[in-house]
């Protein structure tokens, strides 16, 4: 029998979250988070939902991996063609969501996407394995498609015309790097009264400042 989803709850009681824990940079307190995920060995700690909006202005998510974090902020890989690609190039601001239930953790940033450089594509595409490579070229991503059929036959066929080479990387194919403005740190905490720690940029001091927000 199916359960009644209003009886579905989890108390949440493993950490708390005080200002007092927290580091200035919330990159930093972002990295540190990301790694005890890492020790606690939660399967794709990477793994974060990225929110999009379109030209009608209708939101749209989907989950994508996280494959560098540096100073400037968080990097993905996609088809720039894809539905997230022409969401981006219409509307850059977006929308990053991490949730690690083991941790009883989630981190929400919100920011605006712009392209990493061409080096920086080629030199991620050039440690992908090889059939992620033939994918990239495969797939006309979010396209309609007639058959599974026809997805295997251009398979072959590229990975005919690679043979024996190293696969380029496509045009269409590449990184964006989500730039935050705002990060925030929740914890859940028993009853529902979660810690909520949010940074904001402050474009004008070049800072960030902090400060809690009800749960």
């Amino acid at each position: 029998m199916t359960p009644n989803l209003a009886d579905l709850r989890r108390e949440y009681s493993l950490n708390g979250l005080s200002e007092e824990d927290i580091l200035p940079d919330p990159l930093h307190q972002f990295r540190r988070w990301f790694d005890e995920a890492l020790a606690a060995e939660i399967p794709e700690p990477n793994a974060m939902m990225l929110s999009t909006v379109n030209a009608d202005n209708r939101p749209a998510s989907r989950v994508v991996l996280l494959k560098e974090l540096d100073a400037q902020g968080f990097v993905f890989y996609t088809n720039y063609s894809s539905k997230k690609g022409t969401d981006l190039a219409l509307n850059p601001w977006a929308a990053l969501t991490f949730f690690w239930v083991e941790l009883e953790r989630q981190i929400r940033i919100e920011g605006y996407a712009e392209r990493v450089s061409e080096q920086d594509s080629d030199d991620y595409f050039a440690v992908r394995p090889r059939g992620s490579q033939i994918g990239a070229w495969v797939s006309e991503q979010s396209a309609g498609l007639a058959s599974r059929t026809v997805l295997e036959e251009k398979q072959n066929f590229y990975e005919e015309k690679f043979a024996g080479i190293q696969v380029p990387r496509p045009p269409h194919w590449g990184g964006y790097r989500v730039i935050p403005t705002t990060i925030e740190f929740w914890q859940g905490r028993p009853s529902r009264l979660h810690d909520r720690i949010q940074y904001v940029w402050d474009a004008a001091s070049e800072t960030w400042t902090s400060g809690r927000l009800s749960p």
